[in-house]
């Protein structure tokens, strides 16, 4: 069973060790580096681990951004040795559930960087669509939340 779970005292460790493979580095954050974000957007950014049967799989962060009034999938990420099980989808969906009914999201929008056809696929498999705004390296989608 697939769930979110708060970063406590608890997991940190274990959260903090998770990492995707050395070729994937460069499309995602550290859960560190995201960890210290989420602190300096603390009242906007909603940070989890994902746990598959109570081992830490993954990490999600997904936030507000007030800017443009929009809810964000922020970070998201299964480790290496946990890749290619379906997590990733199984996340997704949580991550979209927690959205939709902690803050009523109805568009909730995250950056792929260009290249990452992975998680390009996974995102639009999962009805995320493109946008057609490409800025800094990472090309826009937005998943349309259903009644």
């Amino acid at each position: 069973m697939v769930e979110l779970r708060k970063i406590t005292h608890d997991n940190f460790d274990e959260v903090i060790a998770l990492h995707v493979a050395d070729h994937q580095t460069g499309f995602v954050s550290t859960v560190s580096h995201a960890l210290a974000q989420a602190w300096l957007y603390r009242d906007t950014a909603f940070p989890f681990a994902i746990y598959a049967d109570d081992i830490p799989v993954g990490f999600v962060m997904l936030g507000y951004y007030q800017a443009r009034d929009q809810y964000t999938l922020w970070k998201f990420f299964i480790d290496e040795r946990c890749q290619n099980r379906g997590y990733g989808r199984q996340a997704l969906r949580l991550a979209v559930d927690y959205l939709r009914a902690a803050h009523n999201a109805r568009e909730i929008y995250t950056g792929v960087s260009v290249g990452n056809t992975v998680a390009k696929h996974l995102y639009l498999s999962f009805g995320f669509e493109e946008t057609g705004l490409i800025e800094d390296h990472m090309e826009e989608l937005r998943y349309v939340c259903s009644e």
